[in-house]
């Protein structure tokens, strides 16, 4: 029994060797270092509640919050008062195309709004962490709703062979302007949601001409 004991604790011994040099050997094969996970949030970012539930009132209520201007968007008088009135708010594209160009404040002053939209195959993750990086916040259509992306959370890995890093975007972190209490913070989670379901990523910004 002592020699079956001995020879036991050898041979579990030897295989967590192996087990272990097998670990060590394929990461030096792939030569990529993954470090701890990390976050990234748009700062300041103004929690507002819309008026009601309709998606047109969340849209209202979302762009104001990434516009961060009233002047801009979009109560009464607002510059694009009217081009979101028209904007199918079920439809990213579309409220990029109605947003996109001149438009007047109400004082007369021109600005000049830039859109950027991604479809999803088009999203970068180290340009989407650029954007927040700089304050930027996007708006995102999922599952047929419409949210304001306010953060991510991601890893970066580093490649030793050619000396490169690489994010990968693992999260989403949502704001839902329908709600003001605990419902309103929601998750899309790459690593397990269904991907098709998202139509895509907004990024707006609005400057004086």
């Amino acid at each position: 029994m002592a020699y079956t004991r001995t020879a036991g604790s050898a041979i579990l011994l030897a295989a967590r060797c192996v087990a272990a040099s097998c670990l060590v050997v394929c990461c030096f094969a792939y030569g990529q270092v993954a470090y701890p996970e990390k976050e990234v949030r748009v700062h300041d970012l103004p929690s507002l509640t819309a008026r009601t539930p309709h998606s047109a009132d969340v849209l209202k209520a979302s762009l104001e919050m990434v516009f961060k201007d009233k002047e801009v968007c979009c109560g009464k008088d607002s510059a694009l008062e009217d081009s979101v009135e028209g904007a199918d708010s079920k439809s990213l594209k579309d409220i990029a195309g109605k947003l996109q160009g001149r438009h007047l404040l109400s004082d007369g002053l021109p600005i000049m709004v830039t859109v950027e939209y991604l479809t999803p195959d088009q999203v970068n993750a180290g340009h989407l962490i650029y954007m927040l990086t700089e304050n930027r916040a996007a708006l995102m259509m999922w599952n047929s709703h419409l949210y304001v992306v306010e953060g991510v959370s991601y890893v970066e890995s580093f490649d030793n062979s050619s000396g490169s890093t690489a994010d990968a975007v693992h999260k989403f972190l949502l704001q839902d302007a329908r709600y003001s209490d605990a419902r309103r913070q929601v998750t899309y989670d790459r690593l397990t949601e269904d991907a098709s379901k998202v139509q895509g990523l907004l990024f707006l910004q609005a400057a004086a001409q």
